[in-house]
Order: C-alpha cells, then sequence, then structure tokens
C-alpha cells in the first residue's frame, strides 16, 4: 500500500506542477518575450536535462542543426520546457531502444525544430486532439508512463506566447514528428509570415 501512495503522490505532485505551469504561461500569453535567445543551445541544454531518461529507456537522442541559426526572441525558461515536453514524449512513447532526433534548420523568417521519434504513432484523427488539456490517445499507457496529458497544451501555450506556430504529422508504425517554427530575429515581414498560420496545423 505504500508503494500505491508513493506512485500517486508523485503523480498528484506533476499533476500540480504541470497545473500551475500552465497557469503562468497563461497569464503571460499575451507579453511577447524579448530576450535574444539561440535555439541550438536550448535544445541542447534540455536534451542534456533527459540523458538519463533516455538512458533508463534505453534511448537515443540525436541532435542535427544549421550552422550560424539567427537568432528568436524568447523566454528561455519556457522554451526549455517546450523542448523537454516534445522530447520527453518522443523517448517515452518511442519504440524500447529507439532513437530520438531532433533537426533544426532555417525557414524563411523563421526557425524550424522538429523533434522525431521512430514510436508506433498517432490515429490521424487524435492529431488535432493532441494539444486539448488532458487529452490522452492511450489513456493506460500515458498513466503508465506517468503522463499529465497537460504537456501538448503546455507546448502549445508557449508557442502562442513566442508567435509562432506547432505542426504535428504522424503515420502508424512508423513515429511522429512534432515541429515548432518561430519567427527569428530582424527579418522583418518575412518573420511575421512566416507564422501568419494557425499555432497547431497538419503536416
Amino acid at each position: 500500500f505504500l508503494g500505491i501512495m508513493s506512485v500517486e503522490a508523485q503523480r498528484m505532485r506533476r499533476l500540480i506542477e504541470d497545473l500551475l505551469s500552465l497557469t503562468r504561461i497563461e497569464l503571460n500569453e499575451h507579453v511577447p518575450p524579448s530576450a535574444h535567445i539561440e535555439l541550438e543551445q536550448v535544445v541542447r541544454s534540455a536534451a542534456a536535462a533527459l540523458q538519463p531518461l533516455a538512458q533508463s529507456e534505453n534511448a537515443t537522442i540525436e541532435i542535427a542543426a544549421e550552422p550560424n541559426l539567427a537568432p528568436i526572441l524568447g523566454d528561455r525558461d519556457e522554451l526549455t520546457q517546450l523542448f523537454q515536453n516534445l522530447m520527453h514524449n518522443a523517448i517515452k512513447y518511442g519504440r524500447a531502444g529507439g532513437q530520438v532526433r531532433v533537426v533544426l534548420s532555417s525557414r524563411p523568417g523563421a526557425i524550424a525544430v522538429a523533434v522525431r521519434d521512430n514510436g508506433e504513432g498517432i490515429p490521424r484523427d487524435a492529431i488535432p486532439r493532441l494539444t486539448e488539456r488532458f487529452y490522452r490517445v492511450d489513456v493506460k499507457r500515458s498513466r503508465e508512463k506517468g503522463g499529465t496529458g497537460l504537456g501538448l497544451a503546455i507546448v502549445k501555450h508557449i508557442v502562442s506566447r513566442h508567435q509562432g506556430r506547432l505542426a504535428i504529422d504522424s503515420v502508424l508504425g512508423e513515429g511522429s514528428v512534432f515541429t515548432v517554427v518561430l519567427p527569428a530575429v530582424g527579418r522583418g515581414n518575412a518573420a511575421k509570415q512566416a507564422v501568419s498560420e494557425p499555432v497547431t496545423e497538419m503536416l
């Protein structure tokens, strides 16, 4: 019974932390961040923090970045949380011994970060609901993996605050790709055009 109580207490702690985090992000969502951020540094730092989890799941995280990527205007802590959430999901819901590949590339007026896993994939009809609060494709598996159902909702609101967009693509049996596109600094109208689409879209 003590073991059950410990597991449930930890689950409740994660849920409370995610709810508080989501509330803070929503309160500041209308205030654009102003710090100049190098996305590659943020992504590599987020990946380093997840290495113990990756090792426990016998998974690897591979990062590839174009040279001389432009900075973005952002909040470092929120962006770290964003990419940790995406990579955490890719590790947890990928195949055993799988690979998580993160690719940073430039687009007109923007920087794109794609997080790809080689897991089981997501049903096409479930993709539009993935960023809803507490929505889970597989409730039982999510609970077993310690999920709260809020990770992608947090991702959506962080992307929104950064005036970016989130694209989700998945093929059953092959894996999923979550791509975050954020406006680059100093690109003028091109940056605005690059993120003029909805926050969440299907590739």
